[in-house]
C-alpha cells in the first residue's frame, strides 16, 4: 500500500504535492497511484521505439505534467530532460533518460503495491 512516508522516502516532494491537494493525503495518494498506471509512459516509450519525436515530445510533455503536479520528483527528473530534448520534435538521444526513467517508474509501482 502506498503511503506518505514510503513517498517520501523515494524522494517524493510530498509537501508540495500535498498543497497542490490541499492537504487531504488521502486524494494525493490515491491521484498517486493512478499516475503508476498512466498511458503516457508506454506512448513515449513506443513513439520513441518507432522514432516518431513529435508523438514522443507530447507523451512526454503530458507524463510530466501529471509527475509535476504530484512531486513525484525521482521520476519526473528524466520525464522533464526527455521533454526538453523532443521539444523540437527532431531526432534526439534519450535512450539514458528513458532508461532512468524506467528505473524510476519501476520504483514507484513497487512502492504503489506496497
Amino acid at each position: 500500500m502506498l503511503t506518505i512516508d514510503a513517498l517520501r522516502a523515494w524522494g517524493a516532494n510530498v509537501d508540495e504535492g500535498l498543497t497542490r491537494c490541499c492537504g487531504n493525503e488521502a486524494f494525493y495518494l490515491r491521484l498517486a497511484g493512478m499516475a503508476a498506471q498512466d498511458g503516457n509512459f508506454a506512448r513515449l516509450e513506443e513513439a520513441l521505439g518507432a522514432e516518431d519525436y513529435s508523438a514522443a515530445f507530447e507523451a512526454a510533455h503530458a507524463l510530466k505534467g501529471v509527475l509535476a503536479n504530484l512531486a513525484l520528483t525521482p521520476w519526473l527528473a528524466p520525464v522533464s530532460e526527455m521533454t526538453e530534448l523532443l521539444r523540437g520534435r527532431q531526432k534526439a538521444d534519450c535512450a539514458a533518460l528513458l532508461s532512468e526513467a524506467r528505473r524510476q517508474r519501476d520504483a514507484f509501482v513497487a512502492l504503489c503495491k506496497g
